[in-house]
Order: structure tokens, then C-alpha cells, then sequence
């Protein structure tokens, strides 16, 4: 078996659905680990794809959203079995699926353990790519607590850059929060573009 990945996961057109997307490219933007075989992946919504990581890997990390009835921005720390018995988890797709697959390999021979730094969001409704502000205001304390989860494998973690969470979102899909980086033109622009 493989050893240890960090899969973020969600859905980024659902403003704070796609934090745990957001959190693994963060951590691989900023962060440098003294274990080159440590995989952090964007695991979107592969949904019951995921289930050959659960078979494939010692240790399964997952960055995601969590659907627990607590105050927005909360964060927990759940490991496989600890959400096997959460039956209030399961609210969105992803959540679902992953409980689903979990329940499938636990009675495989080998899986891996695999563990949930969650963090529950304010607005997963709204077509919007970024983050609510009290997402923004928790993003840190999210990062830290799965760099903490990293290193509880025994790998040592070094931050090396401090690009800021806009920056990382608008790397990989060019907006942010309706910040774009190109703005599509306006009726004069291409009016002055045809008299050219």
C-alpha cells in the first residue's frame, strides 16, 4: 500500500462547499513536507472514485465541509469511526457518499484509516465561487488543524510561502468572490474593437 494522501473535497460552485478544495491547494501552494511521498490531491466531487484511495493508502486525510448541528466555523476532527456513528453528518452529496464508501471498506481485510478535518459552513447554497467571510475568518485555523493531522503521521511540515487564499482560488479558476482576473468586456469595448 501506498502511504499517506490529503484529499480536499467538495464542490467550489457552492461559495463555502468548496473550502476543502480550496484548503488542499493552500497547503500545497505554501507548505513543504520532509515526506516526498505525501500526495495532496483536489478530490472535488469524484465521489465513489474515492473509494480506491480508502484500499490504496496506509492513511487518508480528507479536508472537507461538515453538516453538524454547531456553530458555524467549527471545526472537528473525525476519524472513520467517529463518523460511521454520525448519522446528522450526512446533508450533501459528498458528505454522503464518503460515509457510504466508509461503510463499504470497513469490512475489507485492509483500508486505510482515514480521517475528516471538517469544518461547518455558513452558505453551501449560493452559486458562487469563494468563500463567506466567516469562512475566510476560519480558513487559518482550518489549514493549521489538517497541518496538525499531517504531522501526527510524523511528517514534518515547513511553511514556505504565505500566498493568500484569493490568490490560490484564483490560480486554479480565475475568480474569486466575483473578483476576475479577466473581465469580460462591455458593449463599448467592442464597439471600440470593431472601429480598430
Amino acid at each position: 500500500m501506498k502511504k499517506n494522501i490529503v484529499i480536499g473535497v467538495g464542490n467550489m460552485l457552492f461559495k463555502d462547499e468548496g473550502i476543502g478544495i480550496y484548503a488542499s491547494e493552500y497547503i500545497k501552494q505554501n507548505y513543504k513536507f520532509d515526506d516526498e511521498d505525501l500526495e495532496i490531491i483536489d478530490g472535488g466531487t469524484l465521489g465513489f472514485k474515492l473509494m480506491a484511495y480508502f484500499q490504496e493508502y496506509d492513511n487518508v486525510i480528507i479536508l472537507d465541509t461538515v453538516s453538524i448541528e454547531d456553530e458555524v466555523g467549527g471545526i472537528y476532527r473525525l476519524p472513520s469511526d467517529v463518523l460511521l456513528g454520525l448519522g446528522n453528518y450526512r446533508k450533501t452529496a459528498h458528505e454522503v457518499e464518503i460515509v457510504e464508501m466508509l461503510e463499504i471498506v470497513s469490512v475489507l481485510d485492509s483500508h486505510a484509516n482515514v480521517t475528516i478535518i471538517g469544518i461547518i459552513p455558513e452558505d453551501i447554497i449560493s452559486v458562487e465561487i469563494g468563500l463567506t467571510q466567516k469562512m475566510e475568518d476560519k480558513f487559518e485555523e482550518f489549514i493549521l488543524n489538517g497541518i496538525k493531522e499531517i504531522e501526527s503521521l510524523g511528517i514534518k511540515a515547513t511553511k514556505v510561502d504565505n500566498i493568500a487564499i484569493s490568490d490560490v482560488v484564483k490560480s486554479m479558476i480565475g475568480s474569486y468572490n466575483g473578483e476576475h482576473l479577466n473581465r469580460i468586456p462591455n458593449e463599448e469595448d467592442f464597439t471600440h474593437a470593431i472601429n480598430l
